[in-house]
């Protein structure tokens, strides 16, 4: 009988430690995503990400100025105004 609750405790410490992890995660890093994120929401965060790492990475923006041909600042310009909203405007919530 003890191998038995020392087992189920060591379960339910192990299951505890993975929830608070996972709840670090999500506090930590907002792109994580949690039950209640829908499509919309996690695509907008992968876009924005992605459009952050470019702006963020100067090889990346002298490479898209390039073969744009336009210049650095226009290209960290236009990739900072599609941040705003890089997939579109939200769908219509259903208010059933």
């Amino acid at each position: 009988m003890k191998r038995v609750s020392h087992s189920f405790l060591m379960a339910s410490e192990l299951r505890y430690t993975a929830n608070t992890q996972l709840e670090h995660l999500h506090a930590r890093y907002t792109g994580t995503g949690h039950a209640d994120l829908s499509k919309h929401d996690w695509v907008t965060h992968q876009h924005r990400d992605t459009l952050a790492s470019i702006v963020g990475h100067p090889t990346l923006t002298s490479f898209l100025a390039i073969a744009d041909g336009q210049s650095i600042g226009r290209i960290k310009f236009e990739m900072t105004e599609k941040m705003l909203q890089p997939c579109g405007p939200p769908p219509q919530k259903d208010d059933d």
